[in-house]
């Protein structure tokens, strides 16, 4: 609720800043344009506009309304009630960025907290306090490559297969450096890891690779990554956190950086955003690190306490020397994550992951018997799978609204030379059932 000044308080904010009255302040805009005639509709009480609001939101159809197989970077997952039970309390909805750690140590711990289970999970040792999403923690990964080398590597290898929207905003970020090479673009969208090998060379700073891939095809990288390292580059791993409770880490890999888009952890859809990036790296890193990072540590007395440990930001250091100018409450996003991933456990997210990828391979085995479609994925893959179809697929996914079904993605937006092709994601939400009702509206639509 508003609560204007009193007349007192207006009179001595005016005194203080030297002006006589409210009007003064508007001296430097013309008359004419202090007032102009807006032409607002008439006024609504607050039962109308509820009720207009309510109306506009009920021509949404979301993934709680239809049979979701759309995927492409963000899924439809399970949230616990205990998630928004605990991230809408006062103490945390309320919290900005903690830059008062001795008044901030719960937000504090949380943030310890994200970072550690983020690190287990991705197989790394250490993880900083989030980013924006998935594709700036991506992008965030290779402002850190450039500056590892001083600038002196200047080839940055973006493998086709990394989610498009990630390339792109690789791709801005790295812009404004000079002589920067992006490798990568012109080869087969589908490409097998040796061929990324054969771009690599002596001036290699960077290879950024998905996993699974933007496809859902599941690579180990073990042997490319060792490849890189011959040649002293970074290696970069995108991944489906979800995916790492059945595969093998990052780390495990021998990945240098690990980073990824952390929604499917406790995180509604929600038209877009807000969502939650996550980086983790080896030790050896940890001063080059992008954005915060939340150390643990002991006061005078002995007592336990958290303190930023590393913010090697603007607000901070000299505006040159920082590695990052992210800021942002996404303090709150983490904790939804790590709340989550803390209700789940190991077991929990394992069961998850198992119960995606059985989904998937199901719905794919499905299709495969239908005439005119075709899997295209032949290898092993986590819960997302690309189906070449008869028809367009925008006019495919119009049939399958029809009944209440949500489609895949439309893979020739990005890549044209899979037009005619459409990538599935199946989730533990979608039911065998809805499954078994996809693959009939696909056959209708063929027979039609």
């Amino acid at each position: 609720m508003f609560t204007p000044h009193t007349d007192s308080e207006r009179e001595e904010m005016l005194r203080v800043i030297g002006v006589r009255k409210l009007d003064d302040l508007f001296a430097d805009v013309p008359i004419k344009l202090r007032f102009p005639n807006l032409e607002l509709p008439p006024a609504f009480t607050e039962i109308e506009a509820r009720m207009q609001m309510e109306e506009l939101a009920g021509a949404n159809e979301t993934a709680h309304d239809l049979a979701c197989f759309l995927g492409a970077g963000a899924y439809y997952h399970y949230t616990p009630a205990a998630v928004d039970a605990i991230i809408r309390r006062g103490e945390f909805l309320t919290a900005y960025t903690p830059y008062q750690p001795e008044v901030s140590q719960g937000t504090l711990q949380a943030v310890f907290e994200f970072q550690s289970l983020i690190a287990n999970l991705t197989g790394m040792d250490v993880s900083n306090a989030s980013h924006y999403d998935g594709a700036t923690a991506t992008a965030e990964a290779a402002v850190m490559a450039y500056h590892h080398f001083r600038g002196k590597r200047t080839r940055f290898i973006l493998s086709p297969s990394l989610n498009p929207q990630y390339r792109e905003v690789v791709k801005t970020y790295m812009g404004g450096y000079e002589n920067i090479n992006l490798a990568g673009e012109n080869l087969d969208p589908l490409c097998q890891p040796d061929d990324l090998a054969s771009l690599l060379d002596d001036n290699t700073a960077l290879l950024i690779v998905q996993y699974p891939d933007f496809f859902g095809r599941i690579f180990d990288f073990t042997a490319l990554i060792e490849k890189a390292h011959q040649f002293g580059a970074l290696v970069a791993v995108a991944v489906n956190p979800m995916s790492l409770g059945v595969l093998k880490t990052p780390g495990a890999m021998g990945a240098d950086i690990a980073v990824g888009e952390g929604q499917s952890l406790g995180l509604p859809l929600s038209f877009g955003g807000p969502y939650l990036g996550f980086f983790a790296t080896k030790k050896e890193y940890v001063r080059k690190i992008a954005g915060r990072l939340v150390g643990e540590t002991a006061d005078a007395e002995g007592r336990r306490g958290y303190v930023l440990t590393l913010t090697a930001r603007e607000q901070h250091i000299r505006r040159e020397k920082a590695t990052s100018n992210i800021c942002t409450n996404q303090g709150l996003m983490a904790l939804a994550t790590t709340v989550y991933m803390s209700l789940l456990g190991k077991h929990g997210l394992k069961q998850l992951a198992n119960l995606c990828y059985q989904k998937a391979h199901y719905a794919a085995e499905q299709i495969s018997k239908l005439d005119g479609y075709s899997v295209v994925s032949q290898r092993p893959f986590f819960h997302e799978f690309v189906v070449k179809c008869p028809k367009p697929v925008d006019e495919i996914n119009w049939h399958l609204l029809d009944h209440d079904i949500l489609g895949g993605y439309d893979l020739g937006q990005d890549y044209p030379s899979l037009a005619g092709h459409m990538l599935i994601a199946v989730t533990e939400m979608v039911s065998k059932d809805e499954i078994d009702a996809l693959c009939e509206a696909l056959e209708e639509v063929n027979n039609g």
